[in-house]
């Protein structure tokens, strides 16, 4: 899978919402750019709603390359004494996480946010996904996983 040029409002976005959330509110779109299964490799859009929105509790297993395309990106990361650390990135920012990453949440500013995510996965496992309290693993996604959720015109990960 290959493309070569990007316009937001021609990319096929999916959304994911969960009324059910309490902590924080999950509103969030995303794109399949493109991948290559061999070199262990997924590039992907996130475009996080207007008011905060957020995508689900996570952890990148992946080393993950993150540029900031449109608005922002906050990050609540838990630290191994169960501190959180904030991190806000804006426009034009960008920054190269290891594999193993820590769980966070992240959300968009009031106007939103879109983040660019180039993974890649030697292993082939993406993302791991936590209960809103943190302390309960969900499950993890492989590219695999993620790409066939997408040909199916589904939503990856666990919800």
């Amino acid at each position: 899978m290959k493309q070569t040029s990007f316009n937001a409002d021609q990319v096929e976005w999916r959304r994911i919402t969960d009324p059910g959330s309490v902590e924080y509110k999950i509103d969030f779109e995303y794109s399949l750019m493109g991948f290559d299964r061999d070199a262990g490799r997924l590039d992907m859009l996130l475009r996080y709603a207007e008011g905060q929105g957020h995508c689900r509790r996570h952890r990148h297993v992946a080393s993950t390359m993150t540029m900031v395309l449109e608005g922002e990106q906050h990050l609540k990361e838990l630290q191994d004494d169960g501190s959180v650390k904030h991190i806000l990135r804006q426009k034009g920012d960008y920054a190269l996480a290891p594999t193993d990453a820590k769980p966070h949440l992240e959300h968009g500013g009031e106007s939103g946010g879109m983040v660019f995510l180039s993974m890649w996965a030697p292993d082939g496992i993406l993302f791991e996904y936590f209960a809103e309290d943190s302390s309960i693993s969900l499950g993890t996604v492989s590219i695999d996983e993620y790409v066939a959720s997408w040909n199916r015109g589904g939503v990856y990960g666990v919800v």
